[in-house]
């Protein structure tokens, strides 16, 4: 019940703080492009959670968990703490004074998007079981190859990716990739600096990143 709650509690927190950052600056709760990136958002949010609930609290209990040690990681999180409220805030005031105009194909495609990388995220996690928030090497870890894993070293990543590239189109707004844009790079720092702490802490992650060798986009990087 205690893990319960604090999922309830995040999930009840993460709405309201979102709810603040697009509606507030946007002026009116007659925002459809917000309530289309709440709906995709959330509901797979609640499906899934409600899925490692049941099945696996373990690894559920791990993504409630956050807390960087390591200062690279440090810094990786505050520059996100950064981005995202900057995206949503300019997103909602570029719909509230009309800045750009996003047509409905793009609107579309960029909700398959994140919707794909949600479901890509939810695959990692069921063949990951070591899967955390935070960069670290577990107890009884191993290197997994096989699956996503067997493509690319950091399918989280990418999943991430498709889902936050396209946000501020969802929410109608081409000003808001401003922010958004610097996601990839955010991403890449972190991600060389798990690679190396891997590297010296995980056996068996040198030769993965010999078998795979991409980082984090097929046939690109």
């Amino acid at each position: 019940m205690k893990l319960l709650w604090r999922a309830l509690m995040k999930f009840l927190v993460g709405f309201a703080l979102l709810s603040g950052l697009i509606f507030l600056p946007a002026g009116t709760f007659a925002y459809p492009h917000a309530w289309l990136f709440f709906a995709v958002l959330f509901l797979p949010m609640l499906l899934l959670g409600i899925f490692l609930y049941r099945k696996q609290p373990q690894l559920l209990e791990k993504r409630l968990s956050h807390r960087e040690k390591e200062k690279t990681q440090q810094g990786v999180i505050a520059l996100s703490a950064l981005m995202f409220p900057a995206g949503f805030v300019i997103a909602a005031l570029d719909f509230r004074f009309s800045w750009s105009v996003v047509p409905t194909w793009c609107v579309i495609a960029a909700s398959i998007s994140f919707l794909l990388g949600y479901a890509m995220y939810a695959e990692v996690m069921r063949e990951n079981a070591f899967l955390s928030r935070t960069v670290e090497v577990q107890q009884n870890q191993y290197v997994i190859d096989t699956g996503l894993y067997g493509v690319v070293r950091h399918p989280m990543y990418l999943a991430t990716l498709l889902m936050f590239l396209p946000l501020s189109l969802i929410l109608g707004s081409l000003w808001g990739l401003i922010p958004f844009s610097l996601y990839p790079i955010i991403l890449v720092v972190r991600l060389l600096d798990e690679e190396k702490m891997l590297m010296a802490s995980l056996d068996g992650y040198a030769t993965y990143c010999q078998k795979v060798k991409y980082h984090l986009i097929p046939l690109i990087w």
